[in-house]
Protein backbone atom coordinates (compact mmCIF):
# COMPACT_ATOMS: atom_id res chain seq x y z
CA UNK A 1 0.00 0.00 0.00
CA UNK A 2 1.39 3.23 -1.07
CA UNK A 3 3.01 5.33 -3.79
CA UNK A 4 1.25 8.13 -3.65
CA UNK A 5 3.72 10.65 -3.60
CA UNK A 6 7.15 10.19 -5.30
CA UNK A 7 10.55 8.87 -3.63
CA UNK A 8 12.83 11.11 -2.27
CA UNK A 9 16.17 11.58 -1.90
CA UNK A 10 16.36 11.76 2.05
CA UNK A 11 13.63 11.87 4.80
CA UNK A 12 13.43 15.76 4.51
CA UNK A 13 12.52 15.02 0.78
CA UNK A 14 9.97 12.49 1.25
CA UNK A 15 8.39 15.11 3.96
CA UNK A 16 8.51 17.69 1.20
CA UNK A 17 6.70 15.17 -1.19
CA UNK A 18 4.16 14.10 1.54
CA UNK A 19 3.20 18.12 2.38
CA UNK A 20 2.94 18.57 -1.51
CA UNK A 21 0.12 16.09 -1.96
CA UNK A 22 -1.27 17.54 1.67
CA UNK A 23 -0.80 14.31 3.41
CA UNK A 24 0.97 16.38 5.95
CA UNK A 25 -1.05 19.34 6.58
CA UNK A 26 0.14 20.41 10.33
CA UNK A 27 2.97 21.81 11.90
CA UNK A 28 3.42 19.31 14.13
CA UNK A 29 2.92 16.16 12.39
CA UNK A 30 5.60 17.75 10.25
CA UNK A 31 8.26 18.25 13.26
CA UNK A 32 7.50 14.64 14.56
CA UNK A 33 8.06 13.15 10.75
CA UNK A 34 11.33 15.30 10.16
CA UNK A 35 13.01 14.37 13.69
CA UNK A 36 12.84 10.45 13.19
CA UNK A 37 14.76 9.72 10.01
CA UNK A 38 12.37 6.59 8.07
CA UNK A 39 15.61 4.91 6.93
CA UNK A 40 16.57 4.01 10.99
CA UNK A 41 13.96 1.91 11.04
CA UNK A 42 15.30 -0.16 8.02
CA UNK A 43 17.59 -3.16 8.03
CA UNK A 44 20.88 -2.44 6.43
CA UNK A 45 20.36 -3.96 3.38
CA UNK A 46 16.73 -2.48 2.49
CA UNK A 47 17.79 1.23 3.73
CA UNK A 48 17.52 2.52 -0.01
CA UNK A 49 13.68 1.95 0.02
CA UNK A 50 13.26 3.93 3.01
CA UNK A 51 11.82 7.21 1.42
CA UNK A 52 9.81 5.56 -0.94
CA UNK A 53 6.29 5.89 -0.31
CA UNK A 54 5.55 2.45 0.40
CA UNK A 55 4.99 -0.47 2.78
CA UNK A 56 8.16 -2.62 3.99
CA UNK A 57 7.50 -5.67 5.52
CA UNK A 58 10.53 -8.25 6.22
CA UNK A 59 9.46 -11.15 8.38
CA UNK A 60 7.52 -10.30 11.37
CA UNK A 61 8.82 -6.68 10.98
CA UNK A 62 6.62 -4.62 8.82
CA UNK A 63 6.55 -0.48 8.34
CA UNK A 64 3.36 0.80 6.92
CA UNK A 65 3.66 3.58 3.57
CA UNK A 66 4.43 7.02 4.77
CA UNK A 67 0.91 8.41 3.15
CA UNK A 68 -0.45 6.08 5.32
CA UNK A 69 1.21 6.70 8.81
CA UNK A 70 0.95 10.93 7.56
CA UNK A 71 -3.20 10.08 7.32
CA UNK A 72 -2.88 8.61 10.61
CA UNK A 73 -1.05 11.15 12.65
CA UNK A 74 -3.63 13.96 11.03
CA UNK A 75 -6.65 12.12 12.01
CA UNK A 76 -5.79 11.03 15.70
CA UNK A 77 -5.55 15.31 16.47
CA UNK A 78 -2.53 14.13 18.60
CA UNK A 79 -2.12 16.85 21.71
CA UNK A 80 0.76 17.56 24.50
CA UNK A 81 -0.19 15.01 27.63
CA UNK A 82 -2.73 12.87 26.10
CA UNK A 83 -2.35 8.84 26.45
CA UNK A 84 -2.11 6.91 23.29
CA UNK A 85 -2.15 3.08 22.61
CA UNK A 86 -0.70 1.56 19.81
CA UNK A 87 -1.86 -1.96 18.62
CA UNK A 88 0.21 -3.57 16.45
CA UNK A 89 3.11 -1.41 17.12
CA UNK A 90 5.80 -2.78 15.05
CA UNK A 91 8.94 -0.97 14.87
CA UNK A 92 8.00 1.50 17.41
CA UNK A 93 8.44 4.44 14.18
CA UNK A 94 4.93 5.53 14.51
CA UNK A 95 4.69 5.21 18.59
CA UNK A 96 7.98 7.36 18.54
CA UNK A 97 6.68 10.09 16.24
CA UNK A 98 3.60 9.87 18.46
CA UNK A 99 6.23 10.45 21.98
CA UNK A 100 7.18 13.69 20.30
CA UNK A 101 4.00 15.12 20.26
CA UNK A 102 2.17 13.65 23.37
CA UNK A 103 5.39 15.26 25.55
CA UNK A 104 6.63 14.45 29.11
CA UNK A 105 3.37 13.88 30.63
CA UNK A 106 1.47 11.93 27.96
CA UNK A 107 0.92 8.17 27.98
CA UNK A 108 2.10 6.17 25.13
CA UNK A 109 1.98 2.31 25.24
CA UNK A 110 1.86 -0.25 22.31
CA UNK A 111 1.00 -3.75 21.98
CA UNK A 112 2.63 -6.08 19.55
CA UNK A 113 2.20 -9.90 18.68
CA UNK A 114 5.75 -10.88 17.81
CA UNK A 115 8.41 -10.52 20.72
CA UNK A 116 11.61 -10.64 18.04
CA UNK A 117 10.02 -7.38 17.14
CA UNK A 118 9.57 -6.20 20.55
CA UNK A 119 12.95 -6.43 20.54
CA UNK A 120 13.74 -5.02 17.22
CA UNK A 121 11.36 -1.79 18.01
CA UNK A 122 13.22 -1.69 21.84
CA UNK A 123 16.42 -1.45 19.73
CA UNK A 124 15.17 1.38 17.64
CA UNK A 125 14.36 3.51 20.56
CA UNK A 126 17.49 2.92 22.08
CA UNK A 127 19.02 4.27 19.11
CA UNK A 128 17.03 7.37 18.58
CA UNK A 129 17.53 8.23 22.19
CA UNK A 130 21.32 7.84 22.16
CA UNK A 131 22.04 9.08 18.84
CA UNK A 132 19.60 11.39 17.39
CA UNK A 133 20.39 15.17 18.19
CA UNK A 134 16.02 15.75 17.37
CA UNK A 135 16.01 14.51 20.67
CA UNK A 136 17.22 17.23 22.65
CA UNK A 137 14.29 19.33 20.16
CA UNK A 138 11.44 17.82 21.82
CA UNK A 139 10.45 16.56 24.85
CA UNK A 140 9.90 12.91 24.87
CA UNK A 141 6.94 10.42 25.57
CA UNK A 142 8.89 7.18 25.43
CA UNK A 143 7.08 4.45 24.41
CA UNK A 144 6.32 1.49 26.54
CA UNK A 145 5.68 -2.12 24.36
CA UNK A 146 4.04 -5.37 25.76
CA UNK A 147 3.98 -8.45 24.01
CA UNK A 148 0.58 -10.25 23.42
CA UNK A 149 -2.93 -10.13 20.78
CA UNK A 150 -4.13 -6.86 21.16
CA UNK A 151 -7.63 -8.95 20.99
CA UNK A 152 -6.75 -10.37 24.04
CA UNK A 153 -6.34 -6.84 26.29
CA UNK A 154 -7.21 -7.11 29.92
CA UNK A 155 -11.16 -5.79 30.58
CA UNK A 156 -10.12 -4.20 33.32
CA UNK A 157 -7.27 -1.50 31.61
CA UNK A 158 -7.64 1.92 31.20
CA UNK A 159 -9.01 3.85 28.91
CA UNK A 160 -7.06 5.76 26.21
CA UNK A 161 -7.82 9.73 24.48
CA UNK A 162 -6.25 8.16 21.30
CA UNK A 163 -5.73 4.66 19.98
CA UNK A 164 -4.75 3.11 16.37
CA UNK A 165 -4.73 -0.68 15.25
CA UNK A 166 -2.35 -1.32 12.37
CA UNK A 167 -4.35 -4.48 11.21
CA UNK A 168 -7.21 -4.76 9.25
CA UNK A 169 -10.43 -4.78 12.08
CA UNK A 170 -13.42 -6.47 10.98
CA UNK A 171 -16.63 -5.60 11.77
CA UNK A 172 -17.27 -8.19 14.59
CA UNK A 173 -14.20 -6.09 16.52
CA UNK A 174 -15.41 -2.25 15.63
CA UNK A 175 -17.05 -2.35 19.74
CA UNK A 176 -14.01 -4.01 21.07
CA UNK A 177 -11.66 -1.27 19.76
CA UNK A 178 -14.33 1.56 20.84
CA UNK A 179 -14.33 0.50 24.31
CA UNK A 180 -10.67 0.96 24.44
CA UNK A 181 -11.61 5.08 24.44
CA UNK A 182 -12.35 7.32 26.72
CA UNK A 183 -15.22 9.97 25.99
CA UNK A 184 -13.92 12.57 23.14
CA UNK A 185 -11.27 10.47 22.34
CA UNK A 186 -10.23 9.27 18.96
CA UNK A 187 -9.73 5.98 17.21
CA UNK A 188 -7.84 5.22 13.94
CA UNK A 189 -8.36 1.79 12.35
CA UNK A 190 -8.63 0.02 8.71
CA UNK A 191 -12.40 -0.96 8.77
CA UNK A 192 -13.17 -2.90 6.36
CA UNK A 193 -11.19 -2.16 3.49
CA UNK A 194 -11.40 2.06 4.84
CA UNK A 195 -9.00 3.81 7.14
CA UNK A 196 -11.82 4.95 9.07
CA UNK A 197 -11.67 7.91 12.18
CA UNK A 198 -14.27 7.26 14.87
CA UNK A 199 -14.80 9.56 17.88
CA UNK A 200 -16.29 9.22 20.96
CA UNK A 201 -18.95 11.66 21.87
CA UNK A 202 -20.58 10.33 24.81
CA UNK A 203 -21.09 7.44 26.28
CA UNK A 204 -23.02 5.27 23.76
CA UNK A 205 -22.32 7.96 21.05
CA UNK A 206 -19.78 8.05 18.15
CA UNK A 207 -18.89 10.16 15.06
CA UNK A 208 -17.59 7.68 12.32
CA UNK A 209 -15.35 9.33 9.39
CA UNK A 210 -13.79 6.93 6.62
CA UNK A 211 -10.52 9.00 5.51
CA UNK A 212 -9.65 6.63 2.44
CA UNK A 213 -9.13 3.29 1.11
CA UNK A 214 -6.69 0.77 2.18
CA UNK A 215 -5.68 -2.69 2.61
CA UNK A 216 -4.21 -4.06 5.41
CA UNK A 217 -3.34 -7.62 6.97
CA UNK A 218 -6.44 -8.66 9.28
CA UNK A 219 -6.06 -9.02 12.88
CA UNK A 220 -4.63 -12.56 13.60
CA UNK A 221 -7.13 -14.49 16.11
CA UNK A 222 -6.22 -15.33 19.03
CA UNK A 223 -5.86 -19.22 19.62
CA UNK A 224 -6.25 -20.90 22.41
CA UNK A 225 -5.75 -24.71 21.09
CA UNK A 226 -2.99 -25.00 23.61
CA UNK A 227 -4.43 -24.31 26.80
CA UNK A 228 -8.41 -23.21 25.98
CA UNK A 229 -7.54 -20.16 28.15
CA UNK A 230 -7.06 -16.94 27.08
CA UNK A 231 -4.20 -15.01 27.73
CA UNK A 232 -4.90 -12.15 28.70
CA UNK A 233 -2.45 -8.63 27.68
CA UNK A 234 -2.37 -6.06 30.95
CA UNK A 235 -1.00 -2.90 29.81
CA UNK A 236 1.64 -1.28 31.60
CA UNK A 237 0.68 1.09 34.38
CA UNK A 238 -0.09 4.50 34.38
CA UNK A 239 3.66 5.49 35.96
CA UNK A 240 3.92 8.40 38.02
CA UNK A 241 7.89 10.22 37.05
CA UNK A 242 10.00 10.55 39.80
CA UNK A 243 10.90 13.43 41.14
CA UNK A 244 14.55 13.11 39.95
CA UNK A 245 12.68 12.74 36.34
CA UNK A 246 10.84 15.76 37.12
CA UNK A 247 13.63 17.70 37.56
CA UNK A 248 14.98 16.83 34.68
CA UNK A 249 12.27 17.90 32.62
CA UNK A 250 11.99 21.31 34.44
CA UNK A 251 16.07 22.24 33.95
CA UNK A 252 15.72 20.88 30.17
CA UNK A 253 12.93 23.35 29.59
CA UNK A 254 14.37 26.04 31.86
CA UNK A 255 18.07 25.97 29.36
CA UNK A 256 16.14 25.59 26.07
CA UNK A 257 14.32 29.02 27.34
CA UNK A 258 17.19 30.60 28.09
CA UNK A 259 18.60 30.14 24.43
CA UNK A 260 15.37 31.13 23.15
CA UNK A 261 16.12 34.17 24.66
CA UNK A 262 19.45 34.70 23.85
CA UNK A 263 18.56 33.93 20.02
CA UNK A 264 15.92 36.95 20.19
CA UNK A 265 18.23 38.98 22.11
CA UNK A 266 20.81 38.71 19.50
CA UNK A 267 17.93 39.46 17.19
CA UNK A 268 16.95 42.28 18.32
CA UNK A 269 19.90 44.16 18.49
CA UNK A 270 20.18 43.43 14.73
CA UNK A 271 22.41 40.16 14.56
CA UNK A 272 20.45 37.71 12.14
CA UNK A 273 20.52 34.18 13.03
CA UNK A 274 23.40 32.68 10.89
CA UNK A 275 22.42 31.55 7.16
CA UNK A 276 22.55 28.03 6.77
CA UNK A 277 24.66 27.72 4.03
CA UNK A 278 27.02 30.28 3.30
CA UNK A 279 25.65 32.43 -0.02
CA UNK A 280 27.67 34.15 -2.96
CA UNK A 281 26.79 35.95 -5.98
CA UNK A 282 25.06 33.97 -8.99
CA UNK A 283 26.46 34.53 -12.21
CA UNK A 284 23.65 34.23 -14.83
CA UNK A 285 24.04 32.43 -17.62
CA UNK A 286 22.08 30.67 -20.70
CA UNK A 287 19.14 28.92 -19.22
CA UNK A 288 19.28 25.04 -20.57
CA UNK A 289 16.36 23.18 -21.36
CA UNK A 290 15.53 19.55 -21.33
CA UNK A 291 12.76 17.95 -23.04
CA UNK A 292 11.41 14.78 -22.21
CA UNK A 293 9.11 13.14 -24.83
CA UNK A 294 8.08 9.48 -24.96
CA UNK A 295 11.53 7.70 -24.26
CA UNK A 296 13.88 10.13 -26.07
CA UNK A 297 15.46 13.22 -24.29
CA UNK A 298 16.47 16.18 -25.88
CA UNK A 299 18.85 19.26 -24.68
CA UNK A 300 18.23 22.97 -26.06
CA UNK A 301 19.52 26.46 -24.77
CA UNK A 302 17.09 29.33 -24.84
CA UNK A 303 18.16 32.90 -24.20
CA UNK A 304 17.48 34.40 -21.11
CA UNK A 305 15.98 38.03 -22.32
CA UNK A 306 17.73 39.99 -19.16
CA UNK A 307 20.91 38.27 -20.97
CA UNK A 308 20.30 39.95 -24.56
CA UNK A 309 18.94 43.10 -22.90
CA UNK A 310 22.20 44.34 -20.12
CA UNK A 311 24.87 41.73 -20.86
CA UNK A 312 27.17 43.01 -18.38
CA UNK A 313 24.76 44.33 -16.01
CA UNK A 314 24.93 42.50 -12.73
CA UNK A 315 27.05 40.02 -13.80
CA UNK A 316 30.44 38.41 -12.45
CA UNK A 317 33.31 38.16 -14.32
CA UNK A 318 34.47 34.15 -15.36
CA UNK A 319 36.52 32.82 -13.13
CA UNK A 320 38.67 29.94 -13.70
CA UNK A 321 37.23 26.81 -13.05
CA UNK A 322 39.24 25.55 -9.66
CA UNK A 323 37.85 28.78 -8.14
CA UNK A 324 34.37 28.39 -9.44
CA UNK A 325 34.56 24.66 -7.56
CA UNK A 326 35.75 26.28 -4.14
CA UNK A 327 32.96 28.42 -4.28
CA UNK A 328 30.55 25.29 -4.80
CA UNK A 329 32.11 24.08 -2.23
CA UNK A 330 31.52 26.28 -0.03
CA UNK A 331 27.22 25.89 -0.11
CA UNK A 332 27.67 22.94 1.79
CA UNK A 333 26.10 22.83 4.80
CA UNK A 334 27.61 23.36 8.49
CA UNK A 335 27.21 20.82 11.01
CA UNK A 336 23.52 21.76 13.17
CA UNK A 337 24.42 23.05 16.08
CA UNK A 338 23.11 20.96 19.08
CA UNK A 339 22.94 24.09 21.58
CA UNK A 340 20.90 22.48 24.42
CA UNK A 341 23.85 20.02 24.61
CA UNK A 342 26.34 22.77 24.34
CA UNK A 343 25.01 24.56 27.22
CA UNK A 344 24.58 21.80 29.76
CA UNK A 345 28.21 20.53 28.78
CA UNK A 346 29.51 24.46 29.70
CA UNK A 347 27.45 24.12 33.14
CA UNK A 348 29.36 24.14 36.37
CA UNK A 349 28.35 20.54 37.05
CA UNK A 350 29.48 17.49 38.10
CA UNK A 351 30.27 15.38 34.76
CA UNK A 352 27.38 12.10 35.73
CA UNK A 353 24.75 15.08 36.45
CA UNK A 354 25.55 16.68 32.82
CA UNK A 355 25.09 13.51 31.52
CA UNK A 356 21.93 12.70 33.08
CA UNK A 357 20.25 15.46 31.80
CA UNK A 358 21.62 14.96 28.66
CA UNK A 359 20.00 11.53 28.90
CA UNK A 360 23.25 9.53 28.19
CA UNK A 361 23.31 10.45 25.01
CA UNK A 362 26.37 9.76 22.82
CA UNK A 363 26.67 12.43 20.45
Amino acid sequence: MGGAVSAGEDNDELIDNLKEAQYIRTELVEQAFRAIDRADYYLEEFKDNAYKDLAWKHGNIHLSAPCIYSEVMEALDLQPGLSFLNLGSGTGYLSSMVGLILGPFGVNHGVELHSDVIEYAKQKLDFFIKTSDSFDKFEFCEPSFVTGNCLEISPDCTQYDRVYCGAGVQKEHEDYMKNLLKVGGILVMPLEEKLTKITRTGPSAWETKKILAVSFAPLIQPNHADSGKSRLVHLPPVAVRSLQDLARIAIRGTIKKIIHQEAMSKAGNGLKNPPRFKRRRVRRRRMETIVFLDKEVFASRISNPSDDNNNSEDMEEERPEEEEETKASELKPDPPVNFLREKVLSLPLPDPLKYYLLYYREK
